[in-house]
Protein backbone atom coordinates (compact mmCIF):
# COMPACT_ATOMS: atom_id res chain seq x y z
CA UNK A 1 0.00 0.00 0.00
CA UNK A 2 3.11 2.53 0.77
CA UNK A 3 4.25 1.31 -2.78
CA UNK A 4 0.71 1.98 -4.40
CA UNK A 5 0.43 5.45 -2.43
CA UNK A 6 4.51 6.88 -3.52
CA UNK A 7 3.79 5.76 -6.66
CA UNK A 8 0.62 7.28 -7.32
CA UNK A 9 2.36 10.42 -5.77
CA UNK A 10 5.27 10.33 -8.57
CA UNK A 11 3.03 9.76 -11.09
CA UNK A 12 0.65 12.47 -10.26
CA UNK A 13 3.40 15.33 -9.59
CA UNK A 14 4.93 13.86 -12.95
CA UNK A 15 1.71 14.64 -15.04
CA UNK A 16 1.31 18.18 -12.97
CA UNK A 17 4.99 18.83 -14.38
CA UNK A 18 4.36 17.76 -17.89
CA UNK A 19 0.85 19.67 -18.27
CA UNK A 20 2.92 23.22 -16.69
CA UNK A 21 5.83 22.63 -19.46
CA UNK A 22 3.04 21.77 -22.46
CA UNK A 23 1.21 25.02 -21.06
CA UNK A 24 4.27 26.83 -21.54
CA UNK A 25 5.08 25.86 -24.32
CA UNK A 26 1.80 26.91 -25.43
CA UNK A 27 2.12 30.53 -23.76
CA UNK A 28 5.23 31.16 -26.28
CA UNK A 29 3.43 29.79 -29.31
CA UNK A 30 0.35 32.06 -28.42
CA UNK A 31 3.29 35.44 -27.82
CA UNK A 32 4.93 34.89 -30.69
CA UNK A 33 1.77 34.24 -33.01
CA UNK A 34 1.02 37.80 -31.26
CA UNK A 35 3.64 39.42 -32.76
CA UNK A 36 3.33 37.59 -36.16
CA UNK A 37 -0.10 39.50 -36.40
CA UNK A 38 1.50 42.86 -35.30
CA UNK A 39 4.64 42.76 -37.81
CA UNK A 40 3.56 40.19 -40.38
CA UNK A 41 2.15 41.77 -43.94
CA UNK A 42 1.73 39.44 -46.84
CA UNK A 43 1.72 42.19 -49.74
CA UNK A 44 1.53 41.74 -53.59
CA UNK A 45 2.03 44.50 -56.31
CA UNK A 46 -1.38 46.26 -57.64
CA UNK A 47 -2.28 44.18 -60.20
CA UNK A 48 -0.42 41.20 -59.74
CA UNK A 49 -0.52 37.90 -58.02
CA UNK A 50 3.30 37.77 -57.02
CA UNK A 51 2.79 37.82 -53.22
CA UNK A 52 5.49 38.34 -50.31
CA UNK A 53 6.09 38.85 -47.18
CA UNK A 54 7.10 41.90 -45.55
CA UNK A 55 8.28 42.70 -41.66
CA UNK A 56 7.23 45.75 -40.69
CA UNK A 57 9.41 46.63 -38.00
CA UNK A 58 10.82 50.17 -36.87
CA UNK A 59 14.46 49.52 -36.95
CA UNK A 60 15.65 52.20 -34.76
CA UNK A 61 13.12 50.32 -32.02
CA UNK A 62 15.91 46.94 -30.38
CA UNK A 63 12.50 46.19 -28.45
CA UNK A 64 10.78 45.70 -32.00
CA UNK A 65 13.57 43.43 -33.58
CA UNK A 66 14.56 41.76 -31.10
CA UNK A 67 10.80 40.11 -30.26
CA UNK A 68 10.92 39.93 -34.40
CA UNK A 69 14.14 38.41 -34.04
CA UNK A 70 12.95 35.95 -31.65
CA UNK A 71 9.87 35.15 -33.91
CA UNK A 72 11.68 33.96 -36.56
CA UNK A 73 14.29 31.58 -34.95
CA UNK A 74 11.00 29.43 -34.26
CA UNK A 75 9.20 30.81 -36.97
CA UNK A 76 8.49 27.60 -39.36
CA UNK A 77 6.68 28.28 -42.65
CA UNK A 78 4.42 30.87 -44.30
CA UNK A 79 2.71 29.76 -47.82
CA UNK A 80 -0.27 30.78 -50.00
CA UNK A 81 -3.00 28.50 -50.35
CA UNK A 82 -1.37 26.60 -53.74
CA UNK A 83 1.25 26.05 -50.86
CA UNK A 84 3.71 28.15 -52.39
CA UNK A 85 6.76 29.12 -49.37
CA UNK A 86 6.45 32.57 -49.26
CA UNK A 87 9.03 32.51 -46.11
CA UNK A 88 10.24 29.76 -43.92
CA UNK A 89 12.80 28.32 -41.64
CA UNK A 90 15.95 26.03 -41.82
CA UNK A 91 14.55 23.36 -40.68
CA UNK A 92 10.72 23.40 -41.44
CA UNK A 93 11.50 20.81 -44.56
CA UNK A 94 12.77 18.47 -41.72
CA UNK A 95 9.29 18.32 -40.02
CA UNK A 96 7.04 17.39 -42.91
CA UNK A 97 4.52 20.07 -42.59
CA UNK A 98 0.76 19.53 -43.51
CA UNK A 99 -0.07 18.40 -46.71
CA UNK A 100 -1.98 21.02 -49.27
CA UNK A 101 -5.26 19.73 -48.42
CA UNK A 102 -4.77 19.69 -44.96
CA UNK A 103 -3.21 23.54 -45.18
CA UNK A 104 -6.56 24.34 -46.76
CA UNK A 105 -8.22 22.75 -43.98
CA UNK A 106 -6.54 24.94 -41.58
CA UNK A 107 -7.38 28.09 -43.56
CA UNK A 108 -11.10 27.24 -43.80
CA UNK A 109 -10.78 27.13 -39.87
CA UNK A 110 -11.21 30.43 -37.64
CA UNK A 111 -9.22 29.42 -34.76
CA UNK A 112 -5.81 27.63 -34.23
CA UNK A 113 -4.72 24.11 -35.18
CA UNK A 114 -1.99 22.56 -32.35
CA UNK A 115 -0.44 19.53 -33.32
CA UNK A 116 3.20 17.74 -32.33
CA UNK A 117 5.81 17.14 -35.02
CA UNK A 118 9.11 15.43 -35.01
CA UNK A 119 11.71 16.09 -37.04
CA UNK A 120 14.41 13.90 -38.95
CA UNK A 121 16.74 14.29 -36.25
CA UNK A 122 13.89 12.81 -33.31
CA UNK A 123 13.86 15.96 -31.56
CA UNK A 124 9.67 16.96 -30.49
CA UNK A 125 7.90 20.50 -31.98
CA UNK A 126 4.62 21.78 -30.75
CA UNK A 127 2.99 23.24 -33.83
CA UNK A 128 0.59 25.98 -33.74
CA UNK A 129 -0.62 26.97 -37.11
CA UNK A 130 -3.40 29.18 -38.49
CA UNK A 131 -3.67 32.26 -41.29
CA UNK A 132 -2.69 35.87 -42.04
CA UNK A 133 -4.65 37.80 -44.57
CA UNK A 134 -3.35 39.61 -47.38
CA UNK A 135 -2.29 43.16 -46.91
CA UNK A 136 -4.14 44.76 -50.23
CA UNK A 137 -6.43 41.79 -50.18
CA UNK A 138 -7.89 41.08 -47.06
CA UNK A 139 -10.08 37.99 -48.24
CA UNK A 140 -7.08 36.26 -48.99
CA UNK A 141 -5.54 33.99 -46.49
CA UNK A 142 -2.04 32.93 -46.65
CA UNK A 143 -1.01 29.85 -44.13
CA UNK A 144 1.10 30.10 -41.30
CA UNK A 145 2.69 27.79 -38.88
CA UNK A 146 4.91 28.35 -35.48
CA UNK A 147 6.58 25.68 -33.84
CA UNK A 148 8.82 25.59 -30.67
CA UNK A 149 10.90 23.10 -29.75
CA UNK A 150 9.87 20.52 -26.77
CA UNK A 151 13.57 19.22 -26.51
CA UNK A 152 14.37 21.33 -23.45
CA UNK A 153 10.62 20.56 -21.76
CA UNK A 154 11.17 16.68 -22.92
CA UNK A 155 14.63 16.13 -20.84
CA UNK A 156 13.71 18.25 -18.08
CA UNK A 157 10.46 15.92 -17.81
CA UNK A 158 12.83 13.18 -18.50
CA UNK A 159 15.13 14.08 -15.76
CA UNK A 160 12.56 14.25 -12.82
CA UNK A 161 11.38 10.79 -13.81
CA UNK A 162 14.39 9.26 -13.71
CA UNK A 163 14.93 11.21 -10.07
CA UNK A 164 11.64 9.93 -8.77
CA UNK A 165 12.19 6.31 -9.93
CA UNK A 166 15.72 6.65 -8.49
CA UNK A 167 13.97 8.10 -4.99
CA UNK A 168 10.88 5.75 -5.11
CA UNK A 169 13.22 2.58 -5.17
CA UNK A 170 15.46 4.33 -2.60
CA UNK A 171 12.46 5.24 -0.20
CA UNK A 172 10.40 1.64 -0.75
CA UNK A 173 13.25 -0.63 1.07
CA UNK A 174 14.03 2.62 3.69
CA UNK A 175 10.43 2.83 4.31
CA UNK A 176 9.90 -0.80 5.02
CA UNK A 177 12.93 -1.02 6.78
CA UNK A 178 11.68 1.77 9.11
CA UNK A 179 8.54 0.06 9.11
CA UNK A 180 9.49 -2.86 10.66
CA UNK A 181 11.45 -1.37 13.37
CA UNK A 182 8.33 0.52 14.38
CA UNK A 183 5.99 -1.80 14.09
CA UNK A 184 8.17 -4.19 15.83
CA UNK A 185 8.23 -1.43 18.32
CA UNK A 186 4.68 -1.23 18.69
CA UNK A 187 4.01 -4.77 18.85
CA UNK A 188 6.16 -5.19 22.37
CA UNK A 189 3.27 -4.86 24.53
CA UNK A 190 1.22 -7.23 22.37
CA UNK A 191 4.21 -9.68 22.73
CA UNK A 192 4.30 -9.29 26.50
CA UNK A 193 0.88 -9.33 26.75
CA UNK A 194 0.94 -12.91 24.92
CA UNK A 195 4.32 -13.80 27.29
CA UNK A 196 2.23 -12.90 30.24
CA UNK A 197 -0.73 -15.17 29.33
CA UNK A 198 1.56 -17.94 28.94
CA UNK A 199 3.12 -17.70 32.77
CA UNK A 200 -0.27 -17.44 33.97
CA UNK A 201 -1.99 -19.98 35.84
CA UNK A 202 -3.85 -21.27 38.94
CA UNK A 203 -1.21 -20.69 41.63
CA UNK A 204 -0.01 -17.54 39.87
CA UNK A 205 -3.21 -15.55 38.99
CA UNK A 206 -1.59 -11.83 40.48
CA UNK A 207 0.30 -11.04 37.00
CA UNK A 208 -0.55 -8.11 35.36
CA UNK A 209 1.00 -5.83 32.52
CA UNK A 210 1.77 -2.45 33.73
CA UNK A 211 0.19 0.19 31.80
CA UNK A 212 2.42 2.29 29.75
CA UNK A 213 0.24 5.41 29.78
CA UNK A 214 0.12 6.47 26.37
CA UNK A 215 -3.71 6.41 26.01
CA UNK A 216 -3.52 4.10 22.69
CA UNK A 217 -5.01 1.10 21.60
CA UNK A 218 -2.17 -1.09 23.09
CA UNK A 219 -3.07 0.42 26.81
CA UNK A 220 -6.52 -0.28 26.33
CA UNK A 221 -5.61 -3.66 25.31
CA UNK A 222 -3.73 -4.29 28.21
CA UNK A 223 -6.51 -2.77 30.61
CA UNK A 224 -8.87 -4.78 28.97
CA UNK A 225 -6.64 -7.94 29.58
CA UNK A 226 -5.77 -7.24 32.88
CA UNK A 227 -9.55 -6.74 33.75
CA UNK A 228 -10.45 -10.47 31.94
CA UNK A 229 -7.48 -11.70 34.56
CA UNK A 230 -9.23 -9.80 37.34
CA UNK A 231 -12.62 -11.97 36.65
CA UNK A 232 -10.81 -14.65 36.22
CA UNK A 233 -9.01 -14.45 39.80
CA UNK A 234 -12.34 -13.43 41.21
CA UNK A 235 -14.12 -17.10 39.47
CA UNK A 236 -11.13 -19.24 40.13
CA UNK A 237 -10.81 -17.91 44.06
CA UNK A 238 -15.01 -18.39 44.05
CA UNK A 239 -14.67 -21.92 42.82
CA UNK A 240 -11.26 -22.59 45.71
CA UNK A 241 -13.36 -21.48 48.21
CA UNK A 242 -16.01 -23.51 47.45
CA UNK A 243 -14.15 -26.22 47.24
CA UNK A 244 -12.39 -25.81 50.65
CA UNK A 245 -15.69 -25.21 52.04
CA UNK A 246 -17.83 -27.92 50.86
CA UNK A 247 -14.29 -30.46 51.89
CA UNK A 248 -14.31 -28.58 55.30
CA UNK A 249 -17.73 -28.14 55.82
CA UNK A 250 -19.10 -32.32 54.63
CA UNK A 251 -15.91 -33.69 56.56
CA UNK A 252 -17.59 -33.47 60.03
CA UNK A 253 -20.78 -34.89 58.99
CA UNK A 254 -19.30 -37.63 57.02
CA UNK A 255 -17.49 -38.64 59.46
CA UNK A 256 -19.97 -38.81 61.89
CA UNK A 257 -22.32 -40.66 59.73
CA UNK A 258 -19.63 -43.21 59.41
CA UNK A 259 -18.95 -43.45 63.22
CA UNK A 260 -22.40 -44.16 63.95
CA UNK A 261 -23.26 -46.29 61.34
CA UNK A 262 -19.76 -48.62 62.42
CA UNK A 263 -20.86 -48.46 65.67
CA UNK A 264 -24.09 -49.50 65.11
CA UNK A 265 -22.45 -52.18 62.90
CA UNK A 266 -20.24 -53.62 65.82
CA UNK A 267 -22.38 -52.79 68.99
CA UNK A 268 -25.57 -52.71 68.36
CA UNK A 269 -27.65 -55.92 69.43
CA UNK A 270 -31.42 -54.70 69.75
CA UNK A 271 -34.19 -53.60 67.33
CA UNK A 272 -34.00 -49.98 69.43
CA UNK A 273 -30.48 -49.76 69.19
CA UNK A 274 -30.25 -50.23 65.37
CA UNK A 275 -33.52 -47.57 65.10
CA UNK A 276 -31.59 -45.03 67.80
CA UNK A 277 -28.49 -45.26 64.85
CA UNK A 278 -30.67 -44.88 62.09
CA UNK A 279 -32.25 -41.77 63.57
CA UNK A 280 -29.39 -40.21 64.44
CA UNK A 281 -27.44 -40.68 61.01
CA UNK A 282 -30.55 -39.39 59.05
CA UNK A 283 -30.50 -36.48 61.13
CA UNK A 284 -26.80 -35.62 60.25
CA UNK A 285 -27.32 -36.81 56.62
CA UNK A 286 -30.14 -33.76 56.70
CA UNK A 287 -27.83 -31.26 58.07
CA UNK A 288 -25.63 -32.52 55.07
CA UNK A 289 -28.27 -32.01 52.50
CA UNK A 290 -28.70 -28.50 53.43
CA UNK A 291 -25.32 -27.85 53.75
CA UNK A 292 -24.67 -28.79 49.73
CA UNK A 293 -28.45 -27.45 48.68
CA UNK A 294 -27.63 -23.91 50.72
CA UNK A 295 -23.57 -24.16 48.97
CA UNK A 296 -25.07 -24.90 45.66
CA UNK A 297 -27.68 -21.78 45.92
CA UNK A 298 -25.13 -19.76 47.02
CA UNK A 299 -22.83 -20.24 44.58
CA UNK A 300 -25.85 -19.87 41.98
CA UNK A 301 -26.68 -16.46 43.50
CA UNK A 302 -22.94 -15.01 43.34
CA UNK A 303 -22.37 -16.36 39.48
CA UNK A 304 -25.54 -14.23 38.79
CA UNK A 305 -27.93 -17.26 38.37
CA UNK A 306 -30.42 -16.08 40.29
CA UNK A 307 -32.95 -13.70 38.74
CA UNK A 308 -34.32 -11.20 40.89
CA UNK A 309 -38.50 -11.66 40.78
CA UNK A 310 -38.17 -6.97 41.31
CA UNK A 311 -41.94 -5.23 42.32
CA UNK A 312 -42.42 -2.03 43.63
CA UNK A 313 -42.44 -2.75 47.53
CA UNK A 314 -43.06 -0.35 50.83
CA UNK A 315 -39.75 -1.30 52.64
CA UNK A 316 -41.36 -0.09 56.28
CA UNK A 317 -44.37 -2.60 55.38
CA UNK A 318 -41.97 -5.45 54.56
CA UNK A 319 -39.61 -4.99 57.84
CA UNK A 320 -43.01 -4.15 60.11
CA UNK A 321 -44.03 -7.85 58.57
CA UNK A 322 -40.70 -9.55 59.53
CA UNK A 323 -40.24 -7.57 62.67
CA UNK A 324 -44.14 -9.39 63.91
CA UNK A 325 -43.09 -12.79 62.57
CA UNK A 326 -40.03 -12.88 65.19
CA UNK A 327 -41.70 -11.08 68.02
CA UNK A 328 -43.02 -14.35 69.65
CA UNK A 329 -39.36 -16.73 69.36
CA UNK A 330 -38.10 -13.01 70.64
CA UNK A 331 -40.45 -12.98 73.64
CA UNK A 332 -39.18 -16.77 73.73
CA UNK A 333 -35.69 -15.63 74.15
CA UNK A 334 -36.94 -12.99 76.82
CA UNK A 335 -35.20 -10.58 74.34
CA UNK A 336 -37.14 -7.08 73.86
CA UNK A 337 -37.90 -6.70 69.93
CA UNK A 338 -38.58 -3.01 68.53
CA UNK A 339 -39.20 -1.12 65.01
CA UNK A 340 -38.93 2.01 64.71
CA UNK A 341 -39.51 3.72 61.33
CA UNK A 342 -38.62 7.35 60.96
CA UNK A 343 -40.40 7.47 57.57
CA UNK A 344 -44.03 6.59 57.08
CA UNK A 345 -43.03 4.76 53.61
CA UNK A 346 -39.84 4.15 51.74
CA UNK A 347 -40.81 2.22 48.63
CA UNK A 348 -38.64 1.55 45.68
CA UNK A 349 -38.03 -1.62 43.32
CA UNK A 350 -36.93 -4.92 45.40
CA UNK A 351 -37.58 -8.87 45.34
CA UNK A 352 -39.61 -9.29 48.55
CA UNK A 353 -38.39 -13.03 48.76
CA UNK A 354 -34.75 -11.65 49.36
CA UNK A 355 -35.42 -8.56 50.91
CA UNK A 356 -37.62 -11.04 53.74
CA UNK A 357 -34.71 -13.12 54.08
CA UNK A 358 -32.09 -10.58 54.24
CA UNK A 359 -33.99 -9.41 57.16
CA UNK A 360 -34.93 -12.54 58.86
CA UNK A 361 -30.96 -13.59 58.99
CA UNK A 362 -29.80 -10.47 60.71
CA UNK A 363 -33.22 -10.70 63.10
CA UNK A 364 -32.25 -14.38 63.54
CA UNK A 365 -28.63 -13.83 64.43
CA UNK A 366 -29.14 -10.88 66.93
CA UNK A 367 -32.23 -12.46 68.56
CA UNK A 368 -29.89 -15.52 68.80
CA UNK A 369 -26.53 -13.87 70.07
CA UNK A 370 -28.37 -11.83 72.23
CA UNK A 371 -28.66 -12.71 75.78
CA UNK A 372 -32.23 -12.67 78.35
CA UNK A 373 -33.03 -9.09 78.55
CA UNK A 374 -31.43 -7.73 75.98
CA UNK A 375 -32.91 -5.37 73.53
CA UNK A 376 -32.89 -5.56 69.46
CA UNK A 377 -33.94 -2.89 67.58
CA UNK A 378 -34.63 -2.55 63.31
CA UNK A 379 -34.89 1.15 62.01
CA UNK A 380 -35.89 2.26 58.92
CA UNK A 381 -35.14 5.63 57.46
CA UNK A 382 -34.56 7.56 54.25
CA UNK A 383 -31.62 9.34 52.80
CA UNK A 384 -31.81 11.15 49.40
CA UNK A 385 -32.43 7.77 47.12
CA UNK A 386 -31.26 5.51 49.61
CA UNK A 387 -33.29 3.56 52.10
CA UNK A 388 -31.13 3.01 55.33
CA UNK A 389 -32.35 -0.47 57.35
CA UNK A 390 -30.64 -0.83 60.44
CA UNK A 391 -30.62 -3.88 63.13
CA UNK A 392 -29.06 -3.46 65.89
CA UNK A 393 -28.78 -5.48 69.11
CA UNK A 394 -27.40 -5.66 72.73
CA UNK A 395 -25.51 -8.44 72.43
CA UNK A 396 -22.15 -10.32 72.99
CA UNK A 397 -20.84 -8.40 70.14
CA UNK A 398 -18.12 -9.13 67.77
CA UNK A 399 -14.22 -8.61 68.31
CA UNK A 400 -12.19 -6.40 65.87
CA UNK A 401 -10.50 -9.30 64.57
CA UNK A 402 -13.72 -11.12 63.28
CA UNK A 403 -15.68 -7.60 61.27
CA UNK A 404 -13.60 -8.46 58.31
CA UNK A 405 -14.69 -11.71 58.08
CA UNK A 406 -18.76 -12.15 58.98
CA UNK A 407 -19.87 -12.23 55.54
CA UNK A 408 -17.67 -15.19 54.27
CA UNK A 409 -19.04 -18.22 54.35
CA UNK A 410 -18.94 -20.96 56.83
CA UNK A 411 -17.50 -17.77 58.71
CA UNK A 412 -18.53 -18.26 62.42
CA UNK A 413 -17.37 -16.03 65.81
CA UNK A 414 -16.29 -18.67 68.43
CA UNK A 415 -15.38 -17.75 71.60
CA UNK A 416 -12.36 -19.53 73.65
CA UNK A 417 -12.38 -23.11 73.04
CA UNK A 418 -15.83 -22.99 72.18
CA UNK A 419 -16.86 -25.63 69.22
CA UNK A 420 -19.04 -25.33 66.31
CA UNK A 421 -22.89 -26.73 66.29
CA UNK A 422 -25.63 -26.81 64.33
CA UNK A 423 -27.19 -24.77 67.27
CA UNK A 424 -25.33 -22.01 66.00
CA UNK A 425 -25.85 -21.78 61.93
CA UNK A 426 -24.14 -23.09 59.30
CA UNK A 427 -22.24 -20.07 58.83
CA UNK A 428 -23.61 -19.02 55.83
CA UNK A 429 -26.84 -16.50 56.45
CA UNK A 430 -25.09 -13.61 56.22
CA UNK A 431 -23.10 -14.70 53.08
CA UNK A 432 -26.61 -14.42 52.21
CA UNK A 433 -26.94 -11.08 53.25
CA UNK A 434 -24.25 -9.86 51.46
CA UNK A 435 -25.22 -11.22 48.20
CA UNK A 436 -28.98 -9.81 48.42
CA UNK A 437 -27.67 -6.57 48.89
CA UNK A 438 -25.46 -6.94 46.19
CA UNK A 439 -27.77 -8.00 44.00
CA UNK A 440 -29.96 -4.81 44.73
CA UNK A 441 -26.78 -2.87 44.04
CA UNK A 442 -26.79 -1.34 47.52
CA UNK A 443 -24.08 -1.49 50.94
CA UNK A 444 -24.16 -3.43 53.90
CA UNK A 445 -21.49 -2.37 57.21
CA UNK A 446 -21.01 -3.71 60.36
CA UNK A 447 -20.21 -2.08 63.61
CA UNK A 448 -19.57 -3.96 66.86
CA UNK A 449 -18.21 -3.66 69.84
CA UNK A 450 -17.17 -6.87 72.52
CA UNK A 451 -19.57 -7.31 74.75
CA UNK A 452 -21.66 -3.95 73.85
CA UNK A 453 -24.28 -5.20 70.85
CA UNK A 454 -23.59 -5.29 67.18
CA UNK A 455 -24.66 -2.94 64.48
CA UNK A 456 -25.82 -3.70 60.45
CA UNK A 457 -26.69 -1.13 58.63
CA UNK A 458 -27.77 -1.51 55.10
CA UNK A 459 -28.49 0.90 52.36
CA UNK A 460 -30.47 0.19 49.37
CA UNK A 461 -31.13 2.51 45.90
CA UNK A 462 -34.87 3.81 45.63
CA UNK A 463 -34.12 4.10 42.18
CA UNK A 464 -34.29 1.31 39.71
CA UNK A 465 -30.80 0.43 38.82
CA UNK A 466 -29.94 -2.03 35.66
CA UNK A 467 -30.51 -4.99 36.95
CA UNK A 468 -27.62 -7.76 37.40
CA UNK A 469 -26.63 -10.16 34.37
CA UNK A 470 -28.53 -13.26 35.76
CA UNK A 471 -29.95 -15.96 33.88
CA UNK A 472 -33.79 -16.90 33.83
CA UNK A 473 -34.59 -19.14 37.24
CA UNK A 474 -36.92 -17.61 39.23
CA UNK A 475 -37.73 -20.65 41.43
CA UNK A 476 -33.73 -20.90 42.08
CA UNK A 477 -34.43 -17.40 43.33
CA UNK A 478 -37.72 -18.52 45.78
CA UNK A 479 -35.85 -21.65 47.11
CA UNK A 480 -32.89 -19.46 48.03
CA UNK A 481 -34.60 -17.54 50.17
CA UNK A 482 -36.23 -20.54 51.84
CA UNK A 483 -32.93 -22.19 52.53
CA UNK A 484 -30.67 -19.23 53.50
Amino acid sequence: MFTLLLAGVAIFFRQSLSNSLDKQAHDDLDQNWAVIKAYLRIENDPGEHNYHDVWQVDADDPDESSAVAAVKKVYVICCDASSQVLEGSSNYESLKLDSPNEMRSVLQTNGAVWSYKTDTDGTPYLIRASYVNGEHDTSRRFYVAIGTSLAGSRGILNQFTLKGVIVVLLIIPTGCIIGWIFAGRALTPVLEVARTAERISGSNLSLRIPVRGAGDEIDRLIETFNQMIDRIEVNFHQIRQFSTDVSHELRTPITVIRGQLEVALFTAKTLEQYRDAIVDSLADIERLSQIVRALLLLSQAETGQVVLQKQHLDLVDVAAGIVDQFQIPAEGAEVRLQFLPYVPVCTGDFDRVQIERMLSNLLSNAVKFTPPGGQVRVSIDRRDDTAEICVDDTGEGIPPEHLPHVFDRFYRVRGPGEQASPEKGLGLGLSFVAWIVRAHNGTVDVESESGRGTKFIVRLPLTSPAPLSQIESSGVASEVGRTA
